[in-house]
C-alpha cells in the first residue's frame, strides 16, 4: 500500500433559490472525475489558506466573487481534504463566464438524489461524481429546507 500524501482542495457549494451550481468536467481521462458534474473549485496552492483558494478558484473557473461565503466542513475521503464552502449565486449562471469545464447548471434537489443530468453542451446525460452527490446530500439533510434564500453570515 502506497502512502500518497494528501491533496488539499477548497471547493464551493453555491446555492441559487434552492438550486445548485455544478460544473460539468471536462471529459479527459487524466483528471479526477472525468465527464462527470461536480463543484466549482481546486487545489489549494502551497502557502495559501483554503479560504483564499476558494475565493482564487471562483475567479479563475467562472469570474463570479460571491456576496460571503461560509465553511461548512472539511471531508476527507482517501488521500484528498476536501474543505467545503457554501455561498449565494446572486446571478443567473447565463451571466457566469464558464473558464473551465465542459458545462455547468443548476441542479435541483431532486436531480441530486437522481445522480445525473442532461447537459445541452455535451448533448448527453452525464452522472454527478460519487463524492459530490454524498457530499450534496449531507449538506441538505443539515440545512433543511433550501427553498428561501439561504443565511450566510458576512466574511
Amino acid at each position: 500500500m502506497t502512502n500518497r500524501p494528501e491533496i488539499h482542495v477548497a471547493i464551493a457549494l453555491l446555492m441559487r433559490q434552492g438550486q445548485f451550481l455544478l460544473q460539468l468536467r471536462d471529459d479527459i481521462p487524466t483528471i479526477l472525475y472525468p465527464g462527470c458534474w461536480a463543484f466549482f473549485g481546486g487545489h489549494i496552492e502551497p502557502g495559501e489558506t483554503p479560504e483564499a483558494g476558494i475565493w482564487r478558484e471562483l475567479q479563475e473557473e467562472i469570474n463570479y466573487t460571491p456576496p460571503a461565503l461560509s465553511r461548512f466542513t472539511e471531508w476527507r475521503n482517501e488521500h484528498i481534504v476536501r474543505h467545503v464552502f457554501y455561498g449565494e449565486l446572486t446571478v443567473p449562471p447565463e451571466q457566469l463566464e464558464l473558464n473551465e469545464g465542459w458545462d455547468l447548471g443548476l441542479w435541483t434537489v431532486d436531480e441530486i438524489r437522481r445522480g445525473e443530468r442532461f447537459s445541452a453542451r455535451a448533448n448527453q446525460v452525464r452522472p454527478l461524481g460519487q463524492p459530490h452527490q454524498a457530499l450534496l446530500l449531507k449538506f441538505i439533510a443539515e440545512r433543511g429546507d433550501l427553498s428561501s434564500s439561504i443565511d450566510v453570515p458576512s466574511a
